[in-house]
């Protein structure tokens, strides 16, 4: 059996919903959903949904990045947004960090996340090769 790793960025939600940022089981580390968040616990690109996308993958590649993985793992991906209109701007973010990679993707329009000024959630799932 493998051992855990559990990956935790001291957000407040963590101890209180029972989830860490990442875990790492054997090659495979998956990420929660990570909403664009500073490390003030304030929301980062009010408004932008391309900033806050960029954020988003920014917190992703640092919790990898301490799984022992990195952005090049990815497998998939899966972005909650909560106006779908702005696509294109939170695809651009995606497509700067994975184009050479091209994971699999899901983007979905949900009704709202946990903060009214979080437009993106993005989720990963990391194999590390060889």
């Amino acid at each position: 059996m493998s051992k855990r790793q559990n990956i935790y960025s001291g957000a407040p939600w963590e101890s209180i919903v029972g989830y860490c940022r990442a875990v790492r089981v054997g090659s495979h580390v998956a990420v929660t959903g990570t909403a664009s968040v500073g490390d003030d616990g304030e929301v980062v690109g009010v408004g932008d949904a391309y900033v806050q996308a960029k954020r988003c993958i920014t917190i992703i590649e640092k919790a990898l990045n301490e799984a022992g993985s990195g952005l090049s793992d990815v497998v998939r991906t899966r972005i909650f947004v909560t106006d779908i209109g702005q696509w294109e701007d939170i695809g651009r973010a995606h497509r700067e960090a994975f184009a050479d990679i091209r994971p699999a993707t899901t983007m979905v329009e949900v009704s709202r996340l946990i903060d009214p000024d979080m437009l993106v959630e993005i989720e990963a799932d990391a194999i590390i090769g060889d």
